[in-house]
Protein backbone atom coordinates (compact mmCIF):
# COMPACT_ATOMS: atom_id res chain seq x y z
CA UNK A 1 0.00 0.00 0.00
CA UNK A 2 2.87 2.31 0.73
CA UNK A 3 4.08 1.93 -2.11
CA UNK A 4 1.71 2.53 -4.30
CA UNK A 5 0.68 5.45 -2.35
CA UNK A 6 4.09 6.76 -3.65
CA UNK A 7 3.64 5.94 -6.75
CA UNK A 8 0.60 7.47 -7.01
CA UNK A 9 2.05 10.93 -5.46
CA UNK A 10 4.87 10.70 -7.53
CA UNK A 11 2.12 10.40 -10.99
CA UNK A 12 0.61 13.48 -9.20
CA UNK A 13 3.31 15.70 -8.47
CA UNK A 14 4.88 16.59 -12.49
CA UNK A 15 8.38 18.64 -12.15
CA UNK A 16 7.05 21.70 -14.23
CA UNK A 17 7.21 24.18 -11.01
CA UNK A 18 10.92 22.82 -10.61
CA UNK A 19 11.94 23.04 -14.13
CA UNK A 20 10.75 26.38 -14.69
CA UNK A 21 12.79 28.04 -12.24
CA UNK A 22 15.23 27.44 -14.97
CA UNK A 23 13.02 27.96 -18.39
CA UNK A 24 11.85 31.19 -16.68
CA UNK A 25 15.41 32.46 -17.09
CA UNK A 26 16.02 31.61 -20.70
CA UNK A 27 12.78 32.78 -20.90
CA UNK A 28 13.31 35.94 -19.38
CA UNK A 29 16.28 36.63 -21.46
CA UNK A 30 15.06 35.87 -24.95
CA UNK A 31 12.60 37.95 -24.56
CA UNK A 32 14.69 41.05 -23.35
CA UNK A 33 16.90 40.17 -26.36
CA UNK A 34 13.99 40.49 -28.60
CA UNK A 35 12.84 43.70 -26.87
CA UNK A 36 16.66 44.80 -27.19
CA UNK A 37 16.82 44.16 -31.22
CA UNK A 38 13.88 45.97 -31.44
CA UNK A 39 11.34 42.85 -32.58
CA UNK A 40 7.80 44.71 -31.09
CA UNK A 41 8.48 48.39 -32.68
CA UNK A 42 8.87 46.06 -36.06
CA UNK A 43 5.90 44.10 -35.77
CA UNK A 44 4.02 47.31 -35.16
CA UNK A 45 4.24 47.83 -38.51
CA UNK A 46 2.54 44.95 -39.65
CA UNK A 47 2.90 41.29 -39.69
CA UNK A 48 6.36 39.62 -40.62
CA UNK A 49 7.04 36.37 -41.97
CA UNK A 50 10.19 34.25 -40.52
CA UNK A 51 12.54 35.35 -43.82
CA UNK A 52 11.90 39.44 -42.96
CA UNK A 53 12.23 39.24 -39.20
CA UNK A 54 15.88 38.07 -39.56
CA UNK A 55 16.24 40.45 -42.56
CA UNK A 56 14.75 43.58 -40.29
CA UNK A 57 16.98 42.19 -37.32
CA UNK A 58 20.05 40.91 -38.95
CA UNK A 59 20.17 37.78 -37.59
CA UNK A 60 19.78 33.69 -38.98
CA UNK A 61 16.55 31.96 -38.90
CA UNK A 62 18.15 29.61 -35.89
CA UNK A 63 17.93 32.26 -32.86
CA UNK A 64 14.81 34.51 -34.32
CA UNK A 65 12.71 31.35 -34.39
CA UNK A 66 13.88 31.05 -31.11
CA UNK A 67 13.07 34.71 -29.74
CA UNK A 68 9.65 34.35 -31.37
CA UNK A 69 8.83 31.23 -29.87
CA UNK A 70 9.61 32.46 -26.42
CA UNK A 71 7.58 35.82 -27.38
CA UNK A 72 4.43 34.20 -28.79
CA UNK A 73 4.33 31.66 -25.63
CA UNK A 74 4.51 35.06 -23.00
CA UNK A 75 1.54 36.42 -24.79
CA UNK A 76 3.15 38.93 -26.58
CA UNK A 77 3.23 38.09 -30.27
CA UNK A 78 0.98 35.74 -32.11
CA UNK A 79 2.14 34.03 -35.26
CA UNK A 80 -1.27 33.26 -37.99
CA UNK A 81 -0.50 32.54 -41.64
CA UNK A 82 2.85 32.17 -41.60
CA UNK A 83 3.53 35.56 -39.91
CA UNK A 84 4.33 37.34 -36.38
CA UNK A 85 2.50 39.97 -35.71
CA UNK A 86 1.84 42.05 -31.73
CA UNK A 87 -0.82 40.85 -29.79
CA UNK A 88 -2.79 43.69 -27.61
CA UNK A 89 -0.60 43.34 -24.57
CA UNK A 90 2.52 44.19 -27.04
CA UNK A 91 1.00 47.42 -27.86
CA UNK A 92 0.06 48.61 -24.74
CA UNK A 93 3.39 47.98 -23.21
CA UNK A 94 6.09 47.57 -25.15
CA UNK A 95 5.54 50.49 -27.81
CA UNK A 96 7.18 53.84 -26.84
CA UNK A 97 3.96 55.02 -28.44
CA UNK A 98 2.02 54.26 -25.75
CA UNK A 99 1.64 56.22 -22.32
CA UNK A 100 1.67 52.78 -20.44
CA UNK A 101 4.84 51.80 -22.02
CA UNK A 102 7.17 49.48 -19.48
CA UNK A 103 10.61 49.06 -21.96
CA UNK A 104 12.58 51.12 -19.95
CA UNK A 105 11.70 49.23 -17.34
CA UNK A 106 13.28 46.33 -19.43
CA UNK A 107 16.37 48.38 -20.65
CA UNK A 108 17.04 48.75 -16.68
CA UNK A 109 17.25 45.21 -16.12
CA UNK A 110 19.62 44.60 -19.10
CA UNK A 111 21.68 47.33 -18.10
CA UNK A 112 22.47 46.11 -14.84
CA UNK A 113 22.16 42.46 -15.13
CA UNK A 114 25.65 41.76 -14.00
CA UNK A 115 25.01 44.05 -10.57
CA UNK A 116 21.22 43.15 -9.88
CA UNK A 117 20.03 40.47 -12.26
CA UNK A 118 22.44 37.89 -12.43
CA UNK A 119 22.83 35.10 -9.20
CA UNK A 120 25.42 36.13 -7.38
CA UNK A 121 24.39 39.34 -6.34
CA UNK A 122 21.30 38.22 -5.10
CA UNK A 123 22.68 35.67 -3.10
CA UNK A 124 25.45 38.48 -1.71
CA UNK A 125 22.20 40.82 -1.53
CA UNK A 126 20.85 37.96 1.12
CA UNK A 127 23.43 36.49 2.67
CA UNK A 128 25.42 39.94 3.30
CA UNK A 129 22.23 41.96 3.72
CA UNK A 130 24.04 45.03 2.13
CA UNK A 131 23.31 46.77 -1.50
CA UNK A 132 24.38 45.26 -5.05
CA UNK A 133 23.46 48.27 -7.19
CA UNK A 134 24.85 52.07 -7.39
CA UNK A 135 28.43 50.59 -5.90
CA UNK A 136 26.91 50.23 -2.62
CA UNK A 137 26.05 54.18 -1.97
CA UNK A 138 22.15 54.47 -0.16
CA UNK A 139 20.04 54.87 -3.60
CA UNK A 140 18.74 58.01 -2.96
CA UNK A 141 21.93 59.94 -1.80
CA UNK A 142 23.51 58.24 -4.92
CA UNK A 143 20.95 59.96 -7.06
CA UNK A 144 20.70 62.99 -4.95
CA UNK A 145 24.37 63.47 -6.51
CA UNK A 146 24.15 62.00 -9.85
CA UNK A 147 21.61 64.18 -11.78
CA UNK A 148 21.40 61.76 -15.06
CA UNK A 149 21.36 58.77 -12.97
CA UNK A 150 18.55 60.06 -11.09
CA UNK A 151 16.16 61.53 -13.94
CA UNK A 152 17.38 57.98 -15.58
CA UNK A 153 15.85 55.83 -12.53
CA UNK A 154 12.83 57.88 -12.69
CA UNK A 155 11.89 57.36 -16.29
CA UNK A 156 12.40 53.82 -15.23
CA UNK A 157 9.94 53.90 -12.30
CA UNK A 158 7.63 55.94 -14.79
CA UNK A 159 7.46 52.63 -17.06
CA UNK A 160 5.94 50.66 -14.05
CA UNK A 161 4.38 53.10 -12.73
CA UNK A 162 1.55 54.48 -15.34
CA UNK A 163 -0.22 51.48 -15.80
CA UNK A 164 -1.23 50.79 -12.06
CA UNK A 165 -1.64 54.56 -11.66
CA UNK A 166 -4.79 54.66 -14.81
CA UNK A 167 -6.48 52.43 -12.54
CA UNK A 168 -6.06 52.58 -8.60
CA UNK A 169 -7.94 55.69 -8.48
CA UNK A 170 -10.77 53.92 -9.45
CA UNK A 171 -10.38 51.78 -6.12
CA UNK A 172 -11.54 54.32 -3.37
CA UNK A 173 -13.15 57.14 -3.08
CA UNK A 174 -10.79 60.47 -3.40
CA UNK A 175 -14.11 63.02 -3.69
CA UNK A 176 -13.67 64.55 -0.05
CA UNK A 177 -9.97 65.31 -1.14
CA UNK A 178 -8.50 68.72 -2.22
CA UNK A 179 -4.59 68.23 -2.40
CA UNK A 180 -2.73 65.05 -2.30
CA UNK A 181 1.19 64.94 -1.60
CA UNK A 182 2.87 62.39 -3.56
CA UNK A 183 5.41 61.55 -1.31
CA UNK A 184 8.96 60.36 -3.23
CA UNK A 185 6.62 60.88 -6.14
CA UNK A 186 9.11 60.16 -8.66
CA UNK A 187 7.52 61.39 -12.60
CA UNK A 188 4.38 61.92 -11.11
CA UNK A 189 2.96 58.97 -12.62
CA UNK A 190 0.37 58.73 -9.85
CA UNK A 191 -0.49 62.32 -9.71
CA UNK A 192 -1.75 61.89 -13.10
CA UNK A 193 -3.75 59.00 -12.79
CA UNK A 194 -5.39 60.57 -9.59
CA UNK A 195 -6.12 63.68 -10.82
CA UNK A 196 -7.28 62.49 -14.19
CA UNK A 197 -9.77 60.77 -12.74
CA UNK A 198 -10.81 63.19 -9.50
CA UNK A 199 -11.73 66.35 -11.16
CA UNK A 200 -11.28 68.60 -7.54
CA UNK A 201 -7.96 67.17 -7.01
CA UNK A 202 -4.95 68.72 -6.99
CA UNK A 203 -1.26 67.38 -6.29
CA UNK A 204 1.83 67.72 -5.15
CA UNK A 205 4.63 65.49 -6.41
CA UNK A 206 7.30 65.74 -4.04
CA UNK A 207 11.13 64.58 -4.60
CA UNK A 208 14.87 65.48 -5.28
CA UNK A 209 15.37 67.90 -7.45
CA UNK A 210 16.51 66.26 -10.57
CA UNK A 211 13.36 64.07 -10.12
CA UNK A 212 11.17 66.70 -10.19
CA UNK A 213 12.52 68.52 -13.08
CA UNK A 214 11.63 64.67 -15.12
CA UNK A 215 8.16 65.19 -13.16
CA UNK A 216 7.48 68.87 -14.90
CA UNK A 217 8.16 67.06 -18.07
CA UNK A 218 5.79 63.97 -17.52
CA UNK A 219 3.00 66.60 -16.10
CA UNK A 220 3.43 68.92 -19.06
CA UNK A 221 3.02 66.47 -21.63
CA UNK A 222 0.00 65.21 -19.71
CA UNK A 223 -1.47 69.14 -20.05
CA UNK A 224 -1.81 69.12 -16.23
CA UNK A 225 0.64 71.86 -14.88
CA UNK A 226 -2.49 73.60 -13.64
CA UNK A 227 -3.08 70.86 -11.20
CA UNK A 228 0.26 69.02 -10.17
CA UNK A 229 3.31 71.16 -8.92
CA UNK A 230 6.65 70.05 -8.00
CA UNK A 231 8.12 70.52 -4.87
CA UNK A 232 11.99 69.54 -4.72
CA UNK A 233 12.72 68.21 -1.22
CA UNK A 234 14.40 65.57 0.80
CA UNK A 235 11.59 62.85 1.84
CA UNK A 236 13.90 61.47 4.71
CA UNK A 237 14.45 65.06 6.36
CA UNK A 238 12.25 67.94 5.23
CA UNK A 239 9.08 69.09 6.39
CA UNK A 240 6.15 67.42 4.17
CA UNK A 241 3.81 70.19 2.43
CA UNK A 242 0.39 70.45 3.52
CA UNK A 243 -1.55 68.60 2.33
CA UNK A 244 -5.20 66.48 3.18
CA UNK A 245 -4.18 63.24 1.56
CA UNK A 246 -0.63 61.56 1.23
CA UNK A 247 0.03 58.78 -1.18
CA UNK A 248 3.43 56.93 -1.21
CA UNK A 249 4.43 54.24 -3.83
CA UNK A 250 7.29 51.97 -4.53
CA UNK A 251 8.87 53.91 -1.60
CA UNK A 252 8.90 50.94 0.95
CA UNK A 253 10.61 48.20 -1.33
CA UNK A 254 14.11 47.29 -3.24
CA UNK A 255 16.94 44.52 -1.25
CA UNK A 256 18.96 44.59 -4.19
CA UNK A 257 18.88 48.40 -5.05
CA UNK A 258 18.99 49.72 -1.78
CA UNK A 259 20.64 49.29 1.93
CA UNK A 260 17.19 49.55 3.74
CA UNK A 261 14.86 48.71 1.39
CA UNK A 262 12.08 46.14 2.31
CA UNK A 263 8.46 44.40 0.63
CA UNK A 264 5.57 44.68 3.10
CA UNK A 265 2.49 42.93 2.64
CA UNK A 266 -0.79 44.52 3.04
CA UNK A 267 -1.37 42.90 6.62
CA UNK A 268 2.25 44.20 7.75
CA UNK A 269 1.25 48.16 6.35
CA UNK A 270 -2.16 47.31 8.01
CA UNK A 271 -0.62 46.70 11.22
CA UNK A 272 2.39 49.81 11.31
CA UNK A 273 -0.63 52.23 10.29
CA UNK A 274 -2.57 50.76 13.00
CA UNK A 275 0.38 51.17 15.53
CA UNK A 276 0.71 54.76 14.41
CA UNK A 277 -3.27 55.70 15.05
CA UNK A 278 -4.40 55.40 11.59
CA UNK A 279 -8.42 54.10 11.23
CA UNK A 280 -10.69 52.82 8.29
CA UNK A 281 -7.52 50.55 7.28
CA UNK A 282 -8.27 48.85 4.69
CA UNK A 283 -6.31 46.75 1.58
CA UNK A 284 -7.84 46.45 -2.54
CA UNK A 285 -6.71 45.33 -5.28
CA UNK A 286 -5.83 47.79 -7.65
CA UNK A 287 -4.21 46.76 -11.07
CA UNK A 288 -2.04 43.53 -11.96
CA UNK A 289 -0.11 42.32 -9.08
CA UNK A 290 -0.29 46.09 -7.19
CA UNK A 291 -2.78 46.60 -4.00
CA UNK A 292 -3.52 49.56 -2.56
CA UNK A 293 -3.56 50.36 1.40
CA UNK A 294 -6.14 53.23 3.21
CA UNK A 295 -5.83 54.79 6.03
CA UNK A 296 -7.58 57.55 8.26
CA UNK A 297 -5.36 59.40 10.60
CA UNK A 298 -8.04 60.97 13.43
CA UNK A 299 -7.84 65.18 13.36
CA UNK A 300 -5.65 66.13 16.43
CA UNK A 301 -7.79 67.05 19.49
CA UNK A 302 -7.73 70.45 20.37
CA UNK A 303 -6.06 71.66 23.50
Amino acid sequence: MERSSSVDMHKSLDDRPVADVVLGIYGCNAVLAAHRLKLFPLLAAGPRALPDVCAALGINPRPAQAILSATAGLGFVRFADGSYSLTPLSEKYLLETSPTYMGSWWDIVIDNVSDAFSYDPIERAIRTDAQQVFQGEHLFRTLAEQAEAARAFTRTMHSISMAPALAWPDAIDLSGCQRMLDVGGGSGAHSIGAVTRWPQLRAVVYDLPPVCEVATEFIAKHSLKDRIETQPGDMFGDPFPEADLHLYSDVFTMLVWSVDGEQYSGRELSGMLADAGFRSIETKPAFGYHSIVTAIKPAAADG
